[in-house]
């Protein structure tokens, strides 16, 4: 008997050391097994928590203008811009232990294969916040073992890499709260119309029980649902410590509020404008990944008031039934910012911009250009040409070319700079530009902005080689801003849903033209509302004068197919085409002024209650009262004398003669003295006149 006892205690003995060893052995390969797995999650690294998400435009005053999406409407907002109701509120109704555990909760887990067993069927899912996040990011919904061991990986990779904050800032960033909403950024805005931070306890208990079954708990699906999984949610939050059981009550019975549905920020100001600022996105700054990926705040230059008043401008010019299209932008001059922006009549009909796209013959507006570089090679306001039919032999000879002003009109007679600008005398144009030779005014032009090909050709100083609307408002920008270089500017910077600056506009600005020929230029484009200035036809100003209460430099041009108005003061700079779409000609009366009407009006609405700024003189220049008509200082007997500007030392300094009065010849040239040499000026730059 006691043989049987030791032998059976033999075995014993034998039974626990095999056991031990097969604990230890056990206890091994699971520390082994954990502890491999969580080498594996650190040595792959963090798996990218970004995801597609909604970028969003602000305007200049930082409203949001419209956003880019693809298909699902989400937007980052960090977990200090969210409301804490609402991050407790979630954390009680899907994870009580998320902030204790590794990414798998084995009491859920064991809760969970209980409960499916007692039920026969799948009623209570185990998965946490990690596991749900993972799924999101990385993973198809379907149920296959592939998919939870891969599930499982994320997990781990997840926990091993980050914070519990930041899982649960990822986590609350993307899931779906139903309609369209991804992300409790999205959520706040679409049933409440307010942001996440906002958030009441109400409205964050109602919201975190959407997730569970979006179509199934949202109260615009059913209400009597969602009101129920609203209390599950604050009864989850009572247990788990957050709430007391009077705050949930009190809770439950404040009535919710939602919005109209139509809060989330979507395309709906200046599609135009959004459409050029993801082109400059693409292809200026290189952010085309960044841009499919999502999650960029862009703040833009758009001032919402100019956009709203250039709309209504452009639907209250228009004939409804006319099928003339428009492209009109306004700018800062001292800064570049594009303040407002119209591509087209309707959108909707056509997205084609024709601002930033379309290229068409500036016509006369692109005169300035010309009369800058002649300023710049010793022109005064004061040099003179005759205005009369005239054929050129250009090309070496080989060719000829008659310019022809609007209606065949002509002074016939020398007309000088300071009228043949605001008159938009052709001839005058062209022989200036003949003069200084025709490759001058190409530089001019590309020095100015002018990205488009044109043509070293006579007819260029009338404006024939086609060009975008965007660069003939710089262009007039650089005059507006004294000289100073400018370009157009879309965009002020760009922000990730990080918080990390991805681009930010630099602000230094150079010295291009010269400040005293710009200010002589700019004072000779005022001459277009001067009726001082009428010559053989009136300004081309004249029919907007009576709409006009401050001073304006600018140019009007037109073609057969293209009407043009671009005009500025240092504030503010506004460039107008109207034309069809496919260079149909223009042919009724009206249509020729919508340009012009509408530039005049946006212009006195945009400056309404500012302040009135003139273009102030530089040290290098002097103003004189001259006789347009000579060009020569006035008298008291001059009909017409205006104040006139010039580089110091190209001032005129003989008196205009041509209308004293009972001034004999002889007396004004004594026999005696030997006669004067002729030195009218003109001479010196016309040889065939």
């Amino acid at each position: 008997m006691e043989l049987i006892t030791n032998d059976r205690f033999q075995q014993v003995i034998k039974y626990i050391r095999a056991m031990f060893f097969i604990g230890i052995i056990l206890s091994i390969s699971f520390f082994l097994l954990v502890g491999g797995v969580w080498i594996y999650a650190k040595s792959k690294g963090a798996p990218p928590l970004s995801v597609t998400q909604s970028s969003i435009f602000y305007s200049k005053d930082g409203a949001i203008i419209g956003e880019a999406h693809s298909g699902e409407k989400r937007y980052w907002v960090g977990l200090e811009d969210i409301s804490p109701y609402l991050v407790d509120a979630t954390v009680a109704v899907e994870d009580r232990r998320f902030f204790t555990h590794h990414g798998f909760d084995p009491k859920r887990i064991g809760g969970a294969i209980l409960a499916d067993i007692k039920a026969r069927a799948k009623v209570q899912g185990a998965s946490t916040i990690s596991q749900q996040y993972a799924r999101n990011l990385f993973l198809v919904h379907d149920k296959t073992w592939k998919r939870k061991w891969e599930e499982a990986l994320y997990t781990i990779r997840i926990e091993a890499n980050y914070s519990k904050e930041e899982i649960l800032e990822g986590y609350l960033n993307t899931i779906y709260y139903g309609h369209g909403a991804y992300g409790i950024e999205s959520a706040s805005y679409y049933y409440f119309n307010k942001p996440a931070k906002e958030l009441t306890l109400a409205e964050a208990s109602m919201l975190a029980g959407i997730p569970k079954g979006p179509s199934v708990f949202s109260p615009y699906a059913d209400s009597d649902r969602a009101r129920q999984r609203q209390e599950i949610v604050l009864q989850s939050m009572v247990e788990n410590g957050s709430l007391t059981k009077k705050e949930a009550e009190e809770a439950l019975a404040q009535p919710l509020t939602y919005g109209n549905r139509e809060h989330l920020p979507k395309e709906f100001m200046a599609p135009y404008f959004q459409d050029a600022v993801r082109a400059e996105i693409r292809n200026v700054l290189g952010l085309q990944k960044e841009l499919e990926m999502g999650g960029l705040h862009i703040y833009t230059t758009l001032d919402p008031t100019l956009q709203a008043i250039a709309e209504e401008e452009v639907e209250k010019t228009f004939d409804p039934a006319s099928d003339m299209q428009v492209g009109f932008v306004s700018m800062d001059p001292k800064t570049g910012r594009v303040l407002a922006l119209v591509g087209g009549r309707d959108y909707e009909e056509s997205s084609y911009n024709r601002v930033t796209q379309a290229e068409r013959q500036p016509g006369s507006t692109f005169k300035p250009l010309l009369y800058y570089r002649a300023l710049e090679q010793g022109f005064t306001p004061s040099t003179g040409f005759r205005s009369e039919v005239t054929t050129f032999q250009v090309d070496n000879g080989r060719s000829t070319y008659t310019p022809h002003n609007f209606n065949n009109y002509y002074a016939n007679d020398v007309l000088t700079m300071m009228q043949a600008l605001p008159l938009s005398d052709n001839v005058f144009a062209v022989k200036t530009h003949l003069l200084l030779g025709e490759e001058e005014l190409t530089k001019q032009a590309k020095k100015l902005g002018i990205h488009s090909q044109i043509k070293d050709v006579p007819s260029l100083a009338l404006g024939t080689s086609p060009v975008r609307v965007i660069d003939m408002a710089n262009a007039y920008s650089v005059f507006a801003n004294g000289g100073k270089e400018v370009k157009p500017v879309f965009i002020e910077k760009v922000v990730n849903y990080r918080g990390e600056v991805l681009f930010e506009r630099e602000k230094e600005t150079k010295q291009l033209l010269d400040p005293d020929v710009t200010f002589v230029l700019n004072h000779l484009m005022t001459g277009m509302f001067d009726p001082a200035l009428n010559g053989y036809m009136a300004v081309t100003g004249n029919a907007i004068l009576d709409k006009l209460t401050r001073p304006y430099a600018g140019k009007s041009g037109s073609t057969e197919t293209d009407s043009w108005m671009i005009g500025y003061t240092p504030q503010l700079v506004s460039a107008v085409w109207t034309g069809y779409d496919r260079d149909q000609s223009i042919t009724l009366w009206a249509e020729k002024h919508y340009a012009k009407n509408l530039w005049a009006g946006f212009m006195e609405r945009a400056l309404d209650n500012k302040s009135v700024v003139t273009f102030a003189p530089t040290e290098g220049v002097v103003g004189v009262q001259v006789n347009p008509q000579s060009g020569l200082l006035a008298t008291s007997d001059c009909p017409v004398s205006r104040l006139s500007y010039y580089i110091k030392g190209t001032e005129p300094t003989e008196y205009c003669m041509a209308h004293l009065e009972d001034v004999k010849e002889e007396e004004a040239i004594p026999d005696e003295q030997p006669k004067k040499e002729d030195k009218k000026w003109w001479k010196r730059f016309v040889p065939w006149m």
